[in-house]
C-alpha cells in the first residue's frame, strides 16, 4: 500500500502501548518505559486487562475503554491475540500498528492482515523491534538507549543491527530522524519505506541494512524514485553467499544472486558499502558534497608523510589525482615557498601560517571551478589548528560542496575539526578514510548516471521476433532444453548479432567431409548433442583442420572421445563451418539469465575457454541503451583490451554495445530465455562476430518485459494527434525533458500553479524538476503533449500524470497546461490519454482533487464522464474505470 497511513506509523500524535506491563525484562514493559521516557508531547495509553495502572497512569482493559483512538498502536502480545486486536484498533480508527511479536505462523499473519486491510491500517512487523524518531521524542520499540536527533534515517531488516547502531552511533554524536525495524515485513517493506522517507523534510539521507528482496520491481521503483531526491545508502548481507546453483551455462554460474543485487543497487543510483562505518562515511560524504563532479582529486597538506599516505591510498582505490597545469604551478609559486612540492600532493611545508593556508585553498578552488579538495593538516607547534579552520571558514562557506578535510591528531585538532564540520565540510580521521570516502563518491555519482538512462522499449532496428519465437517453440514443442547450433544461430541474426557462415549439421563423418568440401578449407568441426553444454570439456571442438583426411580423422576421434567420457550423452551430429581467421580479435563472453529475486540480468566479460579462470566480467540489469552497455563493459579489465595497444587497432565499442543491446531486448521479447552464451564472441576493428553460442529455454516463462526489475521506457504509448491543425504527439515523460519542462513553467502563470498545487508556488527546484520528469513508468505515469516551435526544437505544451496506489486499485491524476492554451481542447486530450492509460492497466478508478473555483476543471472531468463530487474544501472528481 506504499505511503499510506505512514504518517501514522512515523508521526503519530498518539500512542498506546497494548501488553503493556511492570514485569522485569519483558518487551511490554520495556516498551512502556521507552514510550514514556522519549519526550513524546501526545497522549501514551496502556493496555492490559491485569493493571489497573502503572508508573502512576491509569491502564485500560480493552482497545474499546480507550477514551480515544490512538494514532499508532505497540503491540506486545501472545500471537494467538494479533488478529483481533487489530481489528480492534481499525475499528477504533487506528492507522498504524507495530507488533513486536514473534513466533507468528502463516495462518496467523494472514488473519492479521486481513483484519487490518478494511481499515488500511498498516502493520510494521511482526517480529521487530520497533521504531524510533527522535525528533518527536518517539520511541515505539524494546531498544536498550534512546537515539540522538538528527537527519539520518536508519531502517534495518535485523532488530539487532538497530541496537548495535545506537551504540555505535551514540558514541560518535551521529543522530537520525528515523530507525525502523521492519521485522518480518508482513506490510511495510523496505519500498514503502523508501516511499515515504524520499519525500521526508526531516531526513537528509536514507541507509539500509538487508538481507533480502522479495518485491524486487517494487524496491526497483521506490528506491529509484528516493535516490533521485536525496543519497540511499545500502549495507546488504551475503555478499560472500553462493550463486546460483542450478545454472549450467558460463553466464549462469557466473551472476551469482549477490552480484545482481549490486547491479541492482548501481541501476537504482544508490550507493552499496560493506560495513557500518562506510555507511555513516558514506552519508555524510553525499550529503556534504552535492558539488563535486570532477573524479580526480586536489591534495594540500602541511606534511609530506599525509600527502604520500593519500596518494598511496588514491593509487589503490583507482582515483586519479588531477595534475598541475602550468598556469595553476605559476599561480601556486605566487603564494607558497619555493620549496613546495610542484606536484599534487601540494605540500604547502610544515611551517605553514593560516594565511598560507588560505591563499592556497583559494587559488585551488577558484582555477578550477569542477575541483574537489582534500585539505590534511597535521598539528604542528608554529600556529594553532584552530586559527587556521577560522581563517578558512569564510572560504569554506563560499565554496560549499567543494572541500574534504583530514584533521590529523586528537585533542589538539578537535575545535579546528568542529569548525570545518559546523561550514559542512565532510571530516576524516586518516588520510586514507578521506580517499575512501571519495572513491564511493565517484562510484555513487557513476550509479546517478546510471538512473537517468531510459532504455526504449522498442530497439532502433526492430529484430524478427517471429523466427526467434518459431525456433524456441519447435524446440520446445520437442521437449528439448537446449537449442541446436543452427538454431543458436537463427535466433542471433534474428536480433541482428553477426554469427559465423556456413555452419552445417550432418550425422555422419561422410557428410561432414562433402559439406566441408563446399565451404572450403580450413575449417572447424564441434559435436552437436543436445546433452552436452561446455564442448571443449569432452573434446568436442576442433579447429583449424586443413585438408578432408584431418577432417575424417578428427570427425571419428570426436564420435570416440565424447562417447567414451559421455556414454549416455545423445549425439545430433557434426557441424562443420569455416574457420574464421581474425588474428587480432578479443575474445569476449555476452550472456544472460534470469536472477530468482531480479529476474533476467546481463553479463559481458573476458571470454574463451578460461572464462571462469579469469573471472574479469560484470552484470547488469535489462533493459540496456548504448550508454549503459558501454558503462558495463567499462566495469570489466577486459574493457582495456578493446581500447587496444601497440599494433592491436581499438575493436569496436558500439559494435560490441549493440550486441549487448540485442541480448536485452531478446530478454525482453522471449520469456522462455533461461539462459544464454556467447562465448567467445570475437571483437576487433571490423566488428563482432559470434564464434559460439547456446541457448537454454525454461519449460515455463522466466523473463520477458513483465519480469524485468526495471521496466522499459514504454515508447508504444507515443500517440501523435493532430490538434488546432497543428501536428503533437503525446507521449511518456522522460529524463531529458528536464530543460523543456522548465521552460514550460515559465509558461504557466501564478493563478494556474495554484488551481494546480492548491497554492501559490515559486519557481520549482532542480530537485522537484528531476523528480517530475525521471518517473518509472511503473506506479506513475505522465503523458506531455510536444511540439515543434518555430526554431525547430521540440517544446512542452501540457503535462497530465496519475499515481496509483500499488494495488492497482486507484490513481490520482492532476493536468497542468501552458497558461496561453486554455479553451483549446488540449486538456481533453491529455485527460482522454490518462483515461484510456489506466483503463487498460486494470486501474479500478481514476480521481483527482480540484480547488471549488476551478470550474474549467470540473467542466472537462464533467465531459468525460467523471463524477465531480462537493466536499468541504475542495471538489473530487472521480471516474470509475474498472471493472466496465
Amino acid at each position: 500500500m506504499t505511503v499510506r497511513n505512514l504518517a501514522s506509523l512515523l508521526d503519530p500524535a498518539s500512542l498506546a502501548v497494548i501488553g503493556a506491563s511492570n514485569r522485569s525484562g519483558s518487551v511490554g514493559a520495556t516498551v512502556w518505559r521507552n514510550a514514556r521516557a522519549a519526550g513524546f508531547k501526545g497522549p501514551v495509553y496502556a493496555v492490559n486487562p491485569k493493571h489497573m495502572e502503572l508508573d502512576g497512569e491509569p491502564v485500560y482493559a480493552t482497545v474499546g475503554d480507550l477514551p480515544a483512538a490512538p494514532e499508532l498502536a505497540i503491540l506486545c502480545t501472545p500471537a494467538p491475540t494479533v488478529p483481533g486486536l487489530i481489528a480492534a484498533l481499525g475499528a477504533r480508527g487506528t492507522r498504524a500498528a507495530i507488533v513486536t511479536t514473534g513466533g507468528i505462523d502463516a495462518a496467523t499473519r494472514q488473519a492479521m492482515l486481513d483484519a487490518a486491510r478494511p481499515h488500511l491500517l498498516r502493520v510494521l512487523g511482526p517480529n521487530c523491534l520497533g521504531l524510533l524518531t527522535p525528533g518527536l521524542g518517539l520511541n515505539a520499540s524494546f531498544a536498550h538507549i534512546d537515539a540522538l536527533p538528527g537527519d539520518l534515517a536508519f531502517v534495518s531488516q535485523s532488530g539487532a543491527l538497530v541496537t548495535a547502531v545506537l551504540d555505535w552511533a551514540r558514541e560518535r554524536g551521529i543522530g537520525f530522524s528515523h530507525l525502523v525495524s521492519l521485522g518480518e515485513r508482513a506490510d511495510v517493506d523496505f519500498g514503502d519505506m523508501l516511499d515515504w522517507l524520499a519525500s521526508d523534510h526531516r531526513t537528509r539521507a536514507i541507509l539500509l541494512y538487508i538481507e533480502s528482496i522479495e518485491s524486487p520491481r517494487k524496491f526497483m521503483s521506490a528506491a529509484r524514485a528516493a535516490a533521485r531526491n536525496k543519497p540511499v545508502i545500502v549495507v546488504k548481507a551475503g555478499r560472500a553467499g553462493n550463486g546460483l546453483k542450478a545454472a549450467a551455462s558460463h553466464t549462469g554460474a557466473l551472476a551469482g544472486s549477490d552480484r545482481v543485487f549490486d547491479a541492482a543497487i548501481r541501476r537504482a543510483g544508490m550507493l552499496r558499502v560493506d560495513t557500518l562505518d562506510d555507511l555513516f562515511v558514506a552519508a555524510q560524504t553525499l550529503a556534504r558534497l552535492p558539488r563535486c563532479i570532477d573524479n580526480a582529486l586536489l591534495m594540500m597538506t602541511n606534511g609530506g608523510g599525509a600527502g604520500v599516505m593519500a596518494a598511496d591510498a588514491a593509487a589503490i582505490a583507482g582515483v586519479p589525482l588531477a595534475p598541475l597545469d602550468d598556469a595553476l604551478r605559476d599561480k601556486l609559486d605566487a603564494v607558497l615557498p619555493a620549496t613546495w612540492s610542484r606536484a599534487n600532493p601540494i605540500d604547502i611545508i610544515g611551517d605553514a601560517p593560516a594565511e598560507r593556508y588560505v591563499a592556497t585553498l583559494r587559488t585551488l578552488l577558484e582555477h578550477d571551478p569542477a575541483a574537489t579538495v582534500l585539505f590534511m593538516h597535521a598539528p604542528t607547534a608554529i600556529v594553532p589548528s584552530d586559527d587556521i579552520a577560522r581563517a578558512c571558514a569564510p572560504l569554506l562557506r563560499e565554496h560549499a560542496g567543494r572541500v574534504m578535510a583530514c584533521w590529523l591528531g586528537g585533542a589538539a585538532v578537535a575545535a579546528a575539526r568542529r569548525r570545518f564540520e559546523q561550514a559542512g565540510v565532510p571530516t576524516y580521521e586518516t588520510p586514507e578514510q578521506a580517499v575512501h570516502a571519495f572513491a564511493m563518491l565517484s562510484t555513487y555519482r557513476r550509479n546517478q548516471r546510471q538512473l537517468l538512462e531510459v532504455p526504449p522499449q522498442t530497439p532502433p532496428a526492430v529484430p524478427d521476433r517471429e523466427a526467434a519465437r518459431r525456433t524456441m517453440d519447435r524446440a520446445r514443442a520437442d521437449g528439448r532444453e537446449w537449442l541446436a547450433e543452427p538454431e543458436v544461430q537463427t535466433v542471433l541474426k534474428a536480433y541482428g548479432i553477426p554469427v559465423v557462415a556456413g555452419a552445417t549439421v550432418a550425422p555422419e563423418p561422410a557428410e561432414v567431409a562433402r559439406a566441408a568440401r563446399d565451404i572450403g578449407y580450413p575449417v572447424a568441426l564441434k559435436i552437436v548433442s543436445r546433452d552436452i553444454v561446455h564442448k571443449s570439456d569432452v573434446g568436442g571442438v576442433a579447429l583449424g583442420i586443413a585438408d578432408e583426411a584431418a577432417l575424417m580423422q578428427a570427425a571419428r576421434g570426436m564420435l570416440q572421445q565424447v562417447s567414451t567420457r559421455l556414454p549416455d550423452a545423445r549425439i545430433d551430429g557434426l557441424a562443420v563451418q569455416a574457420m574464421v581467421r581474425r588474428p587480432q580479435a578479443r575474445e569476449v563472453i555476452v550472456g544472460a539469465s534470469v536472477d530468482p529475486i531480479f529476474g533476467p540480468v546481463l553479463l559481458f566479460g573476458h571470454g574463451g575457454t578460461a572464462v571462469e579462470v579469469l573471472a574479469d566480467s560484470a552484470i547488469a540489469l535489462p533493459p540496456l541503451n548504448q550508454p549503459l552497455a558501454r558503462e558495463l563493459v567499462s566495469r570489466t579489465r577486459v574493457s582495456a583490451l578493446l581500447g587496444g595497444w601497440r599494433d592491436h587497432a581499438p575493436a569496436r565499442l558500439d559494435a560490441v554495445c549493440d550486441v549487448l543491446v540485442a541480448v536485452s531486448q531478446m530478454l525482453a521479447d522471449l520469456p522462455w530465455l533461461a539462459e544464454l552464451d556467447i562465448n567467445p564472441l570475437l571483437a576487433d576493428a571490423d566488428g563482432v562476430l559470434a564464434l559460439d553460442a547456446r541457448i537454454r529455454l525454461s519449460p515455463q516463462p522466466c523473463g520477458g518485459a513483465e519480469r524485468f526489475a526495471i521496466r522499459p521506457y514504454p515508447d508504444p504509448l507515443e500517440e501523435p494527434v493532430l490538434w488546432q491543425g497543428r501536428e503533437i504527439v503525446m507521449r511518456p515523460i522522460r529524463p531529458d525533458d528536464e530543460a523543456r519542462h522548465r521552460e514550460f513553467l515559465r509558461h504557466v502563470v501564478a493563478e494556474d500553479m495554484r488551481l494546480r498545487y492548491f497554492q501559490h508556488r515559486g519557481p520549482l527546484p532542480d530537485s522537484e524538476l528531476a523528480r517530475l520528469t525521471q518517473i518509472d513508468y511503473e506506479r506513475e505515469m505522465a503523458f506531455i503533449a510536444v511540439a515543434r516551435g518555430a526554431d525547430g526544437q521540440e517544446e512542452t505544451l501540457g503535462v497530465v500524470r496519475a499515481i496509483a496506489d500499488p494495488d492497482n486499485i486507484e490513481a490520482e491524476f492532476a493536468i497542468l497546461l501552458r497558461s496561453d492554451l486554455h479553451r483549446r481542447g488540449l486538456g481533453r486530450l491529455l485527460l482522454d490519454k490518462m483515461v484510456r492509460y489506466c483503463t487498460a492497466r486494470g486501474t479500478h478508478r481514476l480521481t483527482g482533487l480540484a480547488l471549488h473555483e476551478n470550474r474549467a476543471m470540473a467542466a472537462l472531468a464533467r465531459s468525460l464522464g467523471f463524477v465531480v463530487e462537493t466536499q468541504s474544501d475542495e471538489l473530487r472528481l472521480v471516474k470509475k474505470l474498472w471493472p466496465h
